[in-house]
């Protein structure tokens, strides 16, 4: 019989809203429920799962990260634009 090993895909289709839950509350304190530490190895891999999770049942607005970056009236800018000619030149001494 061969060992047949699970592809990502499978592995993150599998996690439970649990397990999720448990990723990030490992990744914001460091340590797992039983009070082991993460290591800087399991904390990567928490993070692409928990990123792979939320990208197939949260909405972008829930997720990890997430700005709200607001709408702007048509013609209105997103930031104030310096006015070229008050701009101060360098000096040197």
């Amino acid at each position: 019989m061969t060992k047949q090993t699970m592809g990502y895909d499978e592995l993150v289709a599998q996690l439970t809203p649990d397990v999720y839950q448990n990723f990030k509350r490992a990744i914001e304190i460091g340590k797992w429920p039983d009070g082991q530490l993460v290591s800087a190895e399991q904390k990567t891999h928490c993070m692409a799962a928990v990123i792979a999770y939320e990208q197939k049942h949260v909405s972008a607005e829930q997720r990890v990260g997430y700005i709200d970056r607001g709408s702007k009236a048509e013609g209105e800018q997103c930031d104030d634009q310096p006015d070229p000619l008050a701009i101060e030149p360098l000096k040197w001494q």
